[in-house]
């Protein structure tokens, strides 16, 4: 799974899946710079509700 791939998928859908955000936090250590700042803004977007946590159909 690819950070980007993920964050460009969850804008778009307005989904996030519990399995998606797992991987998130499992993989954080290993995030470069900028992968650190757009799991910052995947998490802002989800405080403020405009991404949900669900599952996509």
């Amino acid at each position: 799974m690819n950070l980007g791939f993920l964050f460009l998928e969850s804008i778009s859908s307005g989904v996030i899946t519990s399995e998606e955000l797992d991987w998130v936090t499992n993989h954080q250590r290993e995030f470069s710079r900028i992968e650190e700042a757009t799991a910052l803004r995947l998490g802002r977007l989800l405080d403020e509700g405009l991404i949900q946590l669900g599952c996509r159909i």
